[in-house]
């Protein structure tokens, strides 16, 4: 072995070693988080301390304490609690909107890459239209259009992430239309749609789950932020967007009502999105 290539074999080795390493404690660290969203949202009166909605006035705007671990917000609400049940919420409207999207963008992306040239074109050209603008954005303009609430705000953040889902599913279905075993179904005397239905759609569904894995995050805190500008749920409801809202005008007195919440979201989406992308790259075989 020359001289030269034993220091690139070393360097490769001893920067991938760590870097995999590190990205696979990082994965952890994120699935331990999700773990315990998940549990926060399915079970939260087994982690919470408190009554979310109990209000206790002569407690108001409590410190963190061994009595309230988060402390109490302007009514005497325990903020621990809040944070705790307002998961259901917060993920709950994260989780419905993507996988709405996710349906919508696999019937109506596939369709279009089996369609006529001409619905094909006005599928796109549509789909074009709402991917030029941000995605908050078009939530935005949706919730302003149906009103607040937090059905309108699922539907409002789906149509937003629909685009995505539906240009990949296009792209994704042409591509395994033509695929051999596709043609050899076809060969064989399989009719179009079964050959469609059966090689087709799975493959688009595996690379839409992949995608939706990350968009999870984006739709959480595309849902927080409308809460956040009040268009979702209304008080007493414990929701993280609403919460950082309701404590952002006391933060100089009382942070932790809107630290915590904010660290809530930020560690959820991060965590979502990061375990997202360890599945795309273990999807494109870098993993």
């Amino acid at each position: 072995m020359s001289a030269s290539a034993r220091p690139d074999i070393a360097r490769r080795m001893g920067v991938s070693r760590p870097a995999n390493a590190s990205r696979r404690v990082l994965l952890w660290a994120a699935l331990a988080v999700l773990a315990v969203v998940a549990v926060m949202a399915v079970f939260p009166s087994l982690i919470a301390t408190h009554d979310p909605l109990r209000t206790d006035v002569r407690a108001a705007l409590e410190a963190p304490s061994p009595a309230h671990l988060f402390g109490t917000d302007q009514s005497g609400r325990d903020v621990f609690s809040r944070v705790v049940y307002g998961a259901g919420r917060s993920v709950g409207i994260g989780l419905l909107a993507t996988g709405l999207a996710l349906v919508i963008g696999l019937v109506v992306g596939a369709l279009s890459g089996v369609a006529p040239r001409a619905v094909d074109a006005t599928a796109m050209r549509i789909t074009d239209v709402l991917l030029a603008f941000p995605e908050f954005l078009v939530a935005l303009v949706v919730v302003a259009i149906l009103g607040p609430g937090p059905t309108n705000v699922a539907i409002a953040v789906t149509i937003a992430a629909v685009p995505v889902y539906v240009r990949l599913a296009r792209v994704q279905t042409r591509s395994l239309a033509l695929a051999e075993h596709v043609e050899a179904a076809r060969i064989l005397g399989v009719p179009r749609m079964r050959a469609f239905v059966r090689h087709v759609v799975p493959g688009v569904l595996g690379s839409l789950s992949v995608l939706a894995t990350i968009g999870i995050g984006s739709s959480i805190l595309a849902a927080a932020g409308l809460s956040f500008l009040g268009l979702g749920p209304i008080e007493p409801s414990p929701e993280w967007g609403l919460m950082l809202s309701g404590g952002r005008n006391v933060l100089g007195t009382a942070w932790w009502i809107a630290v915590f919440p904010g660290v809530a979201i930020t560690l959820t989406v991060v965590s979502a999105t990061i375990v997202g992308r360890g599945l795309r790259a273990r999807a494109e075989g870098r993993a």
